[in-house]
């Protein structure tokens, strides 16, 4: 059996430098820092997509991590309820090769047109000594704005109300390191191998774009009384829920109300990987959680469903003292 931990992430000292940055920075916000904007809030938000950039280089396949780096951080704006407006990237590379380059920011400005947002800028930064040959490192910035009267941020939960879970395309940009050291490392899994239930090839399967939920949720502010939103990225759905949730209160998320990606059965299987650490880990097949009163819950998901949007309800809000609880 084997944890993130062992496979070399810490999540726990991660959520740890979080809680001492908040204790010396202003503005830190749920998804996304806060800025008093006259009656709005400016919304930012920055984020890489991690060891998945591995699996791109292992595939020599570039074009498509562009679109998780906007996903990444375009989904925690919009998550506060603020419409993104422009990205900014990073991109870092052992040498410039303006072929790679090239591929990249198309993947990044595919990420921008999806989301709906500008990419007005970015920097390359060659660091020879800090990569290995054909290695680079990703970070990109997104900024948007919202009405201080409609900052969404789970103030307003009450018990009764209902979460609704959308679902993933898959691993998103999380665990990668925990899932390359199961499948490829305790195996003789290559990435190109095809392997039984997949129809593409494994290193392919890990290499599908993070889901950009922006323009959905943009759509769903405007119809429905939305409560919170909750991405679902590091830490699983107990950490990234657990920031929407006020005080007395607590999310029940029942296990058998969706069904579970092959994916993240296969990296549970050959990694023995313990229950609790795979829902801490991986998304599990949700993406993005919605808090909504119960009497909005049909409505709501008719409309998804109308809209060929793959949606379940996956819990619903208790009595509590601030957990997610998975039963």
């Amino acid at each position: 059996m084997i944890t993130y931990k062992q496979a070399g992430v810490d999540i726990e000292a991660g959520y740890e430098v979080v809680r001492r940055i908040k204790k010396v920075a202003k503005g830190i916000g749920l998804f996304g820092g806060l800025y008093p904007f006259g009656k709005q809030y400016l919304v930012g938000a920055t984020d890489g997509v991690g060891t998945k950039l591995k699996l791109a280089f292992m595939l020599n396949k570039h074009h498509t991590i562009g679109i998780d780096l906007v996903a990444m951080n375009v989904d925690d704006v919009v998550a506060m309820g603020a419409k993104p407006l422009f990205f900014l990237d990073y991109i870092a590379l052992q040498k410039v090769d303006p072929h790679l380059v090239e591929k990249i920011i198309k993947g990044i400005v595919e990420g921008c047109r999806i989301s709906g947002v500008d990419l007005v800028g970015g920097e390359t930064a060659e660091l020879s000594d800090m990569y290995q040959k054909g290695e680079y490192d990703l970070a990109g910035f997104a900024v948007g704005v919202v009405d201080k009267d409609k900052l969404i941020n789970g103030s307003k939960i009450r018990e009764g109300d209902k979460i609704i879970g959308l679902a993933s395309s898959g691993l998103h940009s999380n665990g990668y390191t925990l899932a390359r050291k199961v499948i490829f490392e305790q195996t003789q899994i290559r990435p190109k191998d095809k392997l039984d239930g997949f129809d593409r090839s494994i290193g392919e399967e890990l290499l599908t774009p993070t889901r950009i939920y922006t323009p959905l949720l943009l759509e769903l502010i405007k119809k429905f009384k939305i409560k919170a939103m909750a991405h679902i990225t590091g830490g699983g759905i107990p950490e990234n829920l657990s920031r929407v949730i006020p005080p007395k209160r607590q999310a029940v998320i029942e296990l058998n109300s969706w069904p579970i990606p092959k994916i993240f059965r296969l990296i549970q299987r050959l990694g023995e990987v313990d229950h609790e650490e795979m829902y801490k880990t991986f998304n599990m097949g949700i993406g993005m959680i919605l808090v909504v009163e119960a009497k909005e819950t049909d409505k709501l998901l008719k409309y998804l469903a109308k809209k060929k949007e793959t949606a379940y309800q996956i819990g619903e809000i208790f009595k509590g003292n601030r957990e997610v609880i998975i039963i």
